[in-house]
């Protein structure tokens, strides 16, 4: 797991490392000046504080002069989440005027699909790919021959084994301990004591499993506070197959405190299933909320049946960090960034910090995109 105090002292010597084999002494001198003018040799501090503060960076000197296509794959698109995502690229990259094209491929769930659509990227001569890495390891094969044949491929929003440099460039993520550390912690914080459940994606989802991870290792500090389930909950991150799964939690277990889900739209699901079992909703503590959810949540207050709510955000902007790792590796510039991101909290319930709402906009409209909002607009009008 990348920790954010150690990324760039574990995770960045090896990917240059292996870099340096496969380019030779001339690209070796100047990955050595990368590595010097990244900061490798400035302290964890510096890294733990690029992931506090989300900083985006700037794309344009990291543009280069070489014309450039850009694959984009995706294992389950077609969400407003994913389509946000997709946009985030197409802005980032609209800043480097030598982008000739981007390519979009859409698994739809489908783990072969997905290997299948890397070399069919591969085939059609893309040279920064970008990817979320829904299927984990399965796919570590296509994206080592992607990078074998010279594509910069940066896989970005779940945790992948691999070696960097080797099978990818760098894996960009959300600093998984780290949010699972300010999960517990707002728990402890807030619930005090009591049982808790975690609710994933689908069965074996990489970025489902790191979030649990990260809640399991924040919560051994609280021993009031009992994580119920060793797994975590299959949801399919699809709101029928979560409500049904909060459905049976609620019949399995006679006291649920607080519910940590990886997904708004899960979240949103489990509180209405407590809701419609004539139930208080427990603490609600996710990431990546959306609109319905928020819109939900304030409908609540207002109506005094309000639940202790907490949400991260800001995750459908990773995907520009992975853009700009993507275009440094090919272009040969340098990007300063840490590959471990953290987000920031949009709503918190014990601080009286409100969500946005806009009934105006899809249900499952992310509103904490970093899009102008014509383009956010624009999504979701697709």
């Amino acid at each position: 797991m990348f920790d954010k105090f150690r990324v760039w002292q574990v995770a960045a010597p090896k990917k240059m490392q292996n870099r340096f084999v496969v380019k030779g002494v001339k690209d070796s001198l100047r990955r050595i000046g990368l590595l010097v003018a990244a900061g490798l040799i400035c302290t964890a501090a510096h890294a733990a504080e690029d992931s506090l503060t989300n900083r985006q960076g700037d794309i344009t000197p990291l543009c280069g002069s070489k014309p450039m296509i850009v694959g984009v794959s995706d294992g389950y698109g077609g969400n407003t989440w994913r389509k946000t995502g997709l946009a985030e690229v197409k802005d980032e990259l609209s800043h480097c005027k030598n982008v000739k094209r981007i390519i979009y491929s859409n698994a739809n769930g489908d783990p072969q699909k997905a290997n299948s659509d890397i070399n069919s990227m591969v085939a059609q001569g893309v040279n920064v790919l970008i990817m979320l890495p829904d299927f984990g390891a399965v796919q570590l094969p296509a994206m080592r021959a992607a990078m074998k044949a010279g594509v910069e491929v940066v896989p970005y929003s779940a945790q992948i084994a691999g070696v960097p440099g080797r099978d990818y460039v760098v894996n960009v993520v959300g600093d998984s301990k780290q949010i699972g550390i300010l999960w517990a912690d707002w728990l402890g914080a807030n619930v005090k004591r009591g049982n808790v459940v975690f609710m994933g994606g689908s069965p074996g989802a990489a970025p489902s499993q790191n979030f649990m991870d990260g809640l399991k290792g924040g919560l051994k500090k609280y021993p009031n506070l009992k994580l119920l389930n060793e797994q975590f909950v299959v949801t399919n991150w699809n709101p029928v197959d979560a409500q049904k799964a909060a459905a049976g939690l609620i019949a399995q277990y006679p006291q649920i405190n607080a519910i940590v889900t990886d997904y708004g739209v899960t979240a949103l699901a489990a509180a209405k299933a407590f809701e419609q079992a004539h139930l208080p909703v427990p603490a609600i503590v996710t990431i990546a909320s959306d609109n319905e959810l928020n819109c939900h949540y304030l409908s609540a207050r207002k109506s005094g049946t309000a639940f202790p709510y907490y949400t991260l955000d800001g995750t459908t902007t990773y995907v520009r960090f992975a853009v700009r790792h993507g275009v440094a590796a090919y272009q040969g510039t340098t990007d300063n960034e840490s590959p471990a991101v953290l987000p920031s909290a949009y709503a918190d319930s014990a601080k009286g910090l409100d969500p946005k709402c806009d009934p105006n906009v899809p249900p499952d409209a992310d509103l904490s995109s970093a899009l102008p909002p014509e383009k956010l607009k624009a999504v979701f009008e697709q």
